[in-house]
């Protein structure tokens, strides 16, 4: 198992190293170019199209709705446990990068969004498909449909065995551990030097039982049910840090100056080389920023490819909102906190314990409130990932086979499975493979939005001068 473990992380470094992480602001920054700037001007126009379906668009969900269930994958546990991951490695540096990779991601985003609308297919019964494997091969040309073949396996085995179930689940029974039975005074059983304790078996069982009961429905009820939770949560989460970030208002200045100097001089949490941490910093950063927001991988598009609608850069100011949400506002507002409170540099912490703690200090007029208010957030956000990713997944496995359904079907009952047994896994071999299998899906759907980035500026001209547009 160490042996495995070592090759996985040699792997990861590989694959974030320099070469992707300038790919994807690059990508980023040439999507910005070609689009006018199209995640400041536009953010406005997207912001209200974000609320306003369309009644004449054909697709299985509502706008909304595919922004939700996109909203769903990704609102998850990189908003509270990634981003203390990425503070604790490379000090509060790290959040700027995590704010210039979504800055470009925005705009990545949008392109995304809108090559999904008009490469998508739809067949007789109204069933939708359509993402990075499309655009890839009906944009790009036959020729390139082994690197449509090749996202779509990355993606089916990145939310099966990454950010999708293991993750998510991990982090989920690690805060519960937290609240319930912080001690763990009551082990079920152990395996090797690791004990578990029954409130992690319980958080597995009944996560597993209640995906089940969802995605059995496909993507109208995982749809039906994002829509109904991830606004509340996202307005409940947003509430209690503004709560937190008002009682320690004036520390809020020295917390961005951290942010700010700690970006290009790096702050380690246990000391080290300044260059060494401020590589960290950005690698951390960018990484779980794209692990958060997901832009420049591919995923969202699959869902707003599901979208009722006739314009596919409307799609595409739609699912930019998704970035500007989950990053710019709930990511920032997780770092603020940690930064504030001095959680990233509190020895022996890890993962979702260090944005726990934040949150009792943050709250100290109500300490257990806080780390509550934590544990049901992460909860609530990493099952809805949990159901987002489900849909993603499934539609690269039924790309993958053609259209067979049956296979589809033994996946989804391996999904489900994955989230019964993720809780068992150690925590830094499950975010290391996450991230590794992330960028590797990565890679096939950067090639296409820059081979195709001419595609979405024409789009984007033609749509911004529209009466459509002008009057929505």
């Amino acid at each position: 198992m160490d042996m495995i473990i070592e090759f996985i992380n040699v792997t990861n470094g590989w694959i974030w190293g320099t070469p992707l992480i300038v790919l994807i602001l690059a990508t980023g920054l040439l999507l910005t170019i070609r689009t006018g700037l199209v995640q400041v001007i536009r953010l406005p126009k997207a912001l209200k199209f974000m609320f306003k379906n369309e009644s004449d668009g054909e697709g299985e969900v509502t706008s909304f709705g595919a922004l939700c269930t996109a909203l769903s994958a990704t609102i998850g546990t990189g908003n509270i446990v990634g981003v203390a991951t990425a503070i604790c490695a490379g000090g509060p540096g790290a959040l700027f990068w995590m704010w210039l990779a979504a800055f470009l991601g925005m705009a990545t985003k949008y392109a995304e969004g809108l090559l999904a609308i008009k490469y998508r297919t739809i067949d007789e019964d109204g069933h939708v498909l359509g993402g990075p494997f499309y655009y890839i091969e009906r944009g790009m040309g036959k020729n390139w449909k082994w690197l449509a073949k090749l996202f779509a396996f990355f993606g089916a085995a990145a939310g099966l065995l990454g950010i999708g179930t293991v993750t998510q689940i991990n982090g989920i029974a690690s805060a519960m551990n937290g609240l319930v039975d912080p001690n763990a005074a009551h082990i079920a059983f152990t395996i090797g030097d690791i004990s578990y304790t029954w409130t992690t078996v319980a958080t597995a069982v009944i996560a597993a039982i209640l995906v089940a009961l969802v995605i059995i429905g496909g993507i109208q009820r995982i749809a039906s049910v994002t829509q109904l939770i991830v606004p509340f949560m996202a307005a409940f989460y947003i509430v209690v840090c503004t709560t937190i970030l008002i009682t320690h208002a004036a520390e809020i200045p020295a917390a961005f100056a951290s942010i700010f100097g700690g970006a290009f001089t790096g702050t380690a949490a246990v000391g080290g080389f300044a260059g060494a941490v401020m590589k960290e910093a950005i690698q951390k950063g960018v990484a779980r920023g794209i692990f958060s927001n997901e832009a420049g991988l591919g995923s969202a598009p699959i869902a707003a490819a599901a979208a009722s609608t006739k314009s596919c850069a409307r799609q595409g100011l739609v699912s930019m909102t998704g970035v500007f949400i989950d990053t710019i506002i709930i990511c920032t507002m997780t770092g603020l906190t940690l930064v504030i409170t001095g959680a990233w540099h509190q020895e022996g912490l890890a993962g979702a314990a260090v944005t726990g703690w934040a949150f009792s200090q943050g709250m100290s007029f109500a300490p257990f409130i806080g780390q509550c208010c934590v544990t049901l957030s992460l909860a609530f956000f990493a099952f809805t990932t949990i159901l987002g990713w489900d849909y993603y997944a499934e539609r690269c496995v039924e790309y993958l086979t053609g259209g067979k359904m049956g296979i589809v079907k033994v996946y989804r009952y391996l999904w489900i499975l994955a989230v019964l047994v993720g809780p068992f896994l150690a925590l830094d071999f499950v975010w290391t493979l996450a991230d590794s299998l992330n960028g590797l899906m990565a890679f096939p759907n950067l090639v296409a939005l820059v081979a195709l980035s001419g595609v979405v500026a024409k789009e984007s001209r033609d749509f911004f001068t529209s009466h459509e547009y002008i009057e929505g």
